[in-house]
């Protein structure tokens, strides 16, 4: 089973910004990847984690994938229970469909922070942005 985590986050809202991948197959890490994003909002910082690990999937042919987030208004926006108000986030997550819409067997799982590899993501996200201070 393939999944993906995934965590965005901003020191300041907006702030400095990063987000964090971890791909695994069957509970082990195939794939992990960071980026600072310059000052941005959490949750335009959580959208880009997300498509950068939509993006991955579909490089590596996966068809079947869970993605997991701590992000709950991501996860319910794109399980379609939440609507996208944000003007800055539309176009975010209109990507995000998109590039899930490839994927032939997709979900998407919002758990708490401290749960499975989102601690690791989180600590990605957080290095990445102490680089940049």
């Amino acid at each position: 089973m393939y999944r993906v985590f995934s965590d965005g986050g901003s020191r300041g809202n907006p702030g400095p910004s990063a987000y964090a991948v971890i791909v695994t197959e069957d509970g082990k890490i195939i794939h992990q990847h960071s980026e600072f994003l310059g000052i941005n909002t959490n949750n335009y910082a959580e959208y880009r984690g997300l498509i950068a690990g939509l993006t991955k999937v579909l490089e590596l042919k996966i068809e079947t994938v869970e993605f997991v987030m701590d992000s709950e208004l991501v996860i319910k926006q794109m399980r379609g229970d939440y609507k996208v108000r944000s003007e800055n986030i539309r176009n975010l997550y209109h990507d995000a469909m998109v590039l899930s819409s490839m994927i032939p067997n997709v979900r998407f799982r919002s758990v708490r922070r401290s749960e499975m590899m989102i601690p690791l993501a989180d600590a990605l996200v957080n290095k990445e942005l102490d680089m940049h201070q």
